[in-house]
């Protein structure tokens, strides 16, 4: 049996507890997603096309529990907060596994204009009915709840939204997460996701898919850090659209993790729009860390930009797979992708395979990857000035990051960002804990 047999078999031993503790808009789509997925036979395997590197069916073969009752499972949830961002006031929402949790300063802070809540109180058109990844089907099979953002035509929100995803379980456990973004026309709003996982010897696995749609003239932030541990995996794929001069910035930084698969698919479907996607990842001991890009151009003159940073060392391994297509009837468009890897030690492993599909002359378009080592005359020069070798090193895969780190918009958090970083070169966030972190603030 393999292991999406046992989910589809789980969806349908426990097909009336999942509907009475979900929406009525995904209990229709669980029916398509088990046909689907049994058509395809099992996940994505290591010789699938765009998976080369990555194994969804060993990811969550292990059997893994699904809170089918919505068992409500106690959680410190001040401890997930010791790695805040100082100095930045949130509207801040929890994620619990996969049941979400409003906090009180949510419901009494939230700005006229800006809905945050569960899925279940948002009308049912909200879910997008086009997509057919094997992601998104896996995600459907069995969603519960999930979390809705609509920002209403014009507003401007001057707080960033914060949502953190908290894994504490006594078992293995598996969550089915899904967040869903409206900002409507000429709208405004930064996110920031976290996640976190409390019970480190516990293994958990996440299937979480995040639909974004920027109306016409809007701006969407989204910024989503990755600190969890060596038995949880995550599955999380994006679905993104953009309207008419819109904006869309989503930068992902994978600090700590055991194995993580992160799929992008963005529809610039405007003209004149702006779309930046990047991402870091930090990846020791036997971490993986595997990111997916397919951006596509159907409006003209928009202008496209694709960053992605790896540093691996031990027997850590990384992939990264992206790729631009320009449509035909899409003009004077603007897209480029780089992916830039350093691999710190003879054990660490990098694919890369950067893409372009360019149906339009009328483009300017670019795409590279680099793999290497660190500079051993910069590590030879910075010890000639009294910098130790081990310092040296952890100096120069920091600076290589900043460029990532300089994506953020919000200063405050790029500034922890740093920190962060800063902390996890140097060791003291190898426990995967999010307490190390701030004991040396």
């Amino acid at each position: 049996m393999t292991a999406l047999d046992q989910y589809i078999r789980l969806m349908r031993e426990n097909r009336q507890a999942l509907d009475a503790n979900a929406f009525p808009a995904v209990n229709a789509r669980r029916n398509r997603a088990a046909e689907a997925l049994e058509l395809a036979g099992r996940l994505p395997v290591r010789s699938d096309e765009g998976y080369e590197k990555t194994s969804i069916e060993e990811m969550f073969a292990p059997d893994f529990a699904v809170n089918v009752n919505r068992m409500n499972i106690t959680v410190d949830v001040a401890k997930s907060f010791r790695c805040d961002v100082p100095n930045i006031s949130t509207l801040l929402a929890v994620v619990v596994n996969d049941r979400f949790v409003p906090t009180s300063t949510l419901l009494k802070n939230l700005p006229e204009g800006v809905t945050v809540c569960s899925l279940r109180e948002a009308p049912a058109h909200v879910l997008d009915s086009s997509t057919t990844d094997t992601a998104t089907l896996f995600n459907d099979l069995l969603l519960q709840d999930g979390v809705y953002i609509h920002i209403a035509k014009g507003v401007k929100v001057d707080r960033p939204i914060q949502l953190v995803d908290i894994f504490s379980c006594q078992a293995p456990m598996l969550a089915a997460r899904r967040v869903v973004v409206e900002a409507e026309n000429g709208a405004e709003v930064s996110i920031l996701k976290c996640d976190h996982t409390q019970t480190s010897s516990v293994a958990f696995a996440s299937s979480e898919v995040i639909e974004i749609r920027v109306g016409k003239s809007a701006r969407v932030d989204w910024y989503d850090i990755e600190e969890s541990t060596p038995q949880t995996s995550r599955w999380c794929r994006w679905n993104c659209r953009q309207e008419e001069e819109s904006q869309l910035n989503i930068c992902v930084a994978t600090l700590t993790n055991g194995s993580t698969r992160n799929e992008y698919n963005i529809a610039v479907e405007g003209d004149r729009c702006q779309t930046r996607l990047s991402g870091m990842a930090v990846g020791s001991n036997t971490q993986h860390i595997d990111n997916s890009s397919y951006l596509t151009h159907t409006g003209d003159r928009g202008h496209s930009n694709q960053l992605f940073k790896y540093v691996l060392d031990d027997n850590a391994s990384g992939a990264f797979e992206g790729c631009i297509e320009v449509a035909h009837n899409a003009r004077f468009n603007e897209a480029y992708q780089s992916n830039r890897n350093i691999l710190a030690s003879k054990g660490a492993r990098m694919h890369t395979k950067p893409q372009l599909l360019i149906y339009n002359d009328d483009v300017k378009c670019s795409h590279g990857a680099s793999t290497g080592q660190l500079d051993e005359d910069a590590l030879f020069y910075m010890q000639t000035r009294g910098i130790p070798r081990e310092e040296a090193r952890k100096m120069l895969m920091q600076a290589f990051m900043v460029e990532v780190v300089d994506n953020v918009r919000l200063t405050v958090l790029r500034d922890r960002l740093r920190h962060m970083l800063e902390m996890r070169f140097s060791g003291d966030c190898a426990d995967s804990t999010c307490s190390s972190c701030k004991k040396k603030d």
